[in-house]
């Protein structure tokens, strides 16, 4: 009996350790470092920056304007970054990008959306960093 609960038990901790986390909890600025989260790109909805979730992979709140980089590195697919928010923003990896998309800017006051999607619908692990400037 304790073995079969153990294997239940270590068995969830293993889908724990490998799911994606597909949304970070709301940031705040100003930041004093920056902010890391994985997760699996692209999604069911189409839009004019790709194929994305419903659900954002990261809300940044600016408090006041605000330099960022927002930087997605993905080794696989055809990645995309799509911030949504008082300003909008879409970028697509390039062929010699090496799957890399950064977005740096003075980001204005207000709630920003930021959906890693894929061109091709498809779903590969990235890394989205974003720091201050």
């Amino acid at each position: 009996m304790k073995r079969a609960n153990w294997l239940i038990l270590s068995s969830v901790l293993a889908a724990f350790a490998i799911a994606p986390i597909a949304y970070g909890g709301p940031i705040q600025t100003p930041l004093a470092s920056a902010v890391t989260v994985t997760g699996s790109s692209g999604g069911a909805q189409s839009s004019q920056c790709g194929f994305i979730s419903d659900t954002p992979s990261q809300v940044v709140v600016v408090s006041q304007p605000t330099p960022l980089r927002f930087k997605v590195v993905q080794g696989a697919g055809q990645p995309t970054l799509r911030i949504s928010g008082p300003v909008n923003q879409c970028a697509m990896a390039e062929g010699s990008s090496g799957g890399t998309i950064e977005i740096p800017g003075v980001w204005q006051p207000g709630t920003y959306s930021v959906f890693v999607g894929d061109r091709a619908q498809g779903s590969y692990p990235y890394t989205l960093s974003i720091s201050p400037e």
